[in-house]
């Protein structure tokens, strides 16, 4: 099948059919854009959609990472990544299907016109040849009627009797040079005619059918571009199928990770006070007053000043245990946490401990590269100068120094409250029975100490019924000496809550190293505070339960 043998005729009918198919094949580009432009604002529309949900960054209050708000951050993560994918699809087309498409329309077009024209030329050149071929027939026809015109007046000059002989030989002449001239249009005529009859065979047996061979294979290139490019455009969005589905996938795995029993748990983590429940009320005998006598003015005197001393402690005691369950007390945060409750205290501390930890490793890490580097510059002095290395070196340690310092006292702090919170059932059991709380000592911190052998046995009085969550703590008598020590080093004692000492200066001990590196001592003139164990040489008393004096 072939348009050059079939279609000889149809130039027009091509050229319009060649003109739908490169139309055709633009209204699909103008298809294949819009769909990338609903791919894109698809792309951009679920990225607002993630950004919108998404947990802000800036907030600096640690938030419960609960696995639900987990699993839905996770299935964020997963849609902005099938986002991604949407833009992958858009991209694929616009490069390999929108963009192939609009060069081949532009090759097309050139192509096609180019065709077309030496359809047209040809088309010219036999209308050329048919015009000389009809003007030579023309001229042939038009001497043959003279060559008769000149013949039928010899025929009737010569049968004239009354014609001269020059008139009649005149005419003969005349009738010779038309039949001549007639002979020459002839074969003229018919050197026109057999070379139009060449060229127009030439024409629609070779010219044309080879023009549109060409117009014939043009256009099935087209067909075929389409049909890549409708295959391309499945095969953009077949390629992501994959990546989509790992990331439908990650959905399901993030919807599948939530876990009600650590949410509940994590709740529990995070607003855990560490209290205990308040205990039971003491009964107050108000009507002791009723039965007093004239002559016990003495004792009543003493019941009275007792009663009042009852209401005053039993009104500061409400006060200590209500707040649990209403509003806590207002107030700036303090550096030891020890306005938050014991629990959330412990966390707070611990965290910090472990920031200050990681701070440590990295001073560490940068001092060892100092290090490194001032041994590389004092093997090789063209690389560098070692000294311009100590003033990082000097500041790297005393941040070491530093952060240990904090690394010990957060330490500190925390035995404390661990201690305190190990200890406080006990202490509340003793507190109903008796109606009388052992009042814990206060630190420089601004933590308190619970062990029991540093707790003043004094004598029982009414006013010290306090509850251990009352906002002031009442403490006039210092704690015992247990103990003296004789500082080794000097210390400088610029940290909150730590005794300055120099180098041979002797001590009061008045609580022991828990563990933390830290040992409680006091001067002759009461100032207490906290020293470095290592820096001091320590002698405890045994079985010491009150200040002890040494000489």
């Amino acid at each position: 099948m072939s348009w050059g043998t079939e279609l000889w005729d149809q130039f027009d009918s091509l050229d319009k059919h060649t003109q739908w198919g490169i139309d055709f094949l633009e209204r699909y580009a103008k298809f294949v854009k819009e769909r990338i432009e609903i791919e894109q604002n698809y792309a951009k529309q679920l990225r607002n959609l993630v950004k919108k949900y998404c947990p802000k960054r800036s907030s600096k209050d640690e938030e419960p990472r609960f696995t639900s708000c987990i699993a839905f951050f996770n299935i964020l993560n997963e849609l902005n990544d099938y986002a991604g994918q949407r833009e992958v699809v858009a991209e694929e087309m616009a490069h390999r299907v929108y963009g192939e498409l609009m060069r081949y329309a532009h090759d097309l077009k050139t192509e096609r016109k180019m065709h077309l024209q030496e359809g047209r030329k040809a088309q010219q050149y036999l209308d050329m040849c048919w015009k000389q071929m009809d003007n030579s027939k023309k001229k042939f026809e038009r001497e043959c009627r003279e060559a008769e015109k000149a013949q039928q007046s010899y025929e009737r000059l010569d049968n004239d009797t009354n014609a001269t002989k020059a008139d009649v030989e005149k005419a003969k002449q005349q009738l010779n040079l038309r039949t001549h001239m007639a002979d020459e249009n002839k074969n003229e005529y018919a050197a026109q005619l057999q070379n139009f009859n060449g060229e127009q065979h030439k024409h629609f047996y070779v010219v044309i059918p080879q023009i549109y061979k060409q117009l014939q294979e043009m256009d099935e290139r087209r067909t075929i571009k389409l049909s890549e490019c409708y295959r391309g455009f499945a095969d953009s969005e077949r390629k992501v199928i994959p990546i989509i589905s790992k990331c439908l996938e990650g959905m399901i795995l993030a919807a599948k990770s939530v876990d009600e029993r650590r949410d509940s748990q994590m709740v529990v983590d995070s607003f855990k006070s560490g209290f205990e429940p308040p205990g039971d009320f003491p009964f107050e005998d108000y009507s002791q007053h009723i039965y007093r006598t004239i002559s016990d003015g003495t004792i009543s005197a003493s019941k009275q000043e007792s009663g009042k001393m009852d209401a005053k402690t039993t009104v500061g005691k409400a006060k200590g245990k209500l707040w649990l369950f209403g509003k806590k007390p207002k107030g700036p945060a303090l550096e030891d946490f020890s306005h938050l409750p014991p629990e959330q205290r412990r966390k707070k501390l611990q965290q910090r401990i472990d920031e200050l930890n990681r701070e440590l490793q990295k001073e560490s890490d940068q001092k060892e590269a100092l290090n490194k580097m001032k041994d590389v510059y004092e093997k090789n002095p063209q690389m560098g100068d070692p000294g311009s290395l100590q003033p990082k070196l000097a500041e790297t340690m005393n941040n070491i120094d530093r952060l240990r310092m904090e690394i010990h006292k957060n330490e500190a702090w925390l035995s404390e409250v661990e201690g305190k919170t190990g200890g406080r059932g006990d202490r509340r059991h003793s507190s109903d029975i008796n109606h009388l709380v052992t009042q814990g000592r206060e630190s420089p911190e601004g933590s308190y100490t619970d062990d029991a052998n540093q707790e003043v046995r004094g004598p029982t009085q009414q006013h010290g019924h306090h509850s251990e969550f009352d906002d002031e703590f009442e403490d006039d008598d210092p704690l015992p000496a247990i103990g003296h020590c004789k500082a080794i080093y000097p210390f400088d004692g610029h940290n909150e809550g730590t005794l300055a000492m120099k180098e041979g200066e002797v001590l009061y001990i008045i609580e022991e190293d828990k563990g933390d590196g830290w040992t409680r001592a006091r001067r002759q003139n009461g100032e207490e505070g906290y020293v470095p164990t290592s820096y001091i040489d320590v002698t405890l008393e045994k079985n010491s339960k009150g200040a002890v004096t040494y000489i």
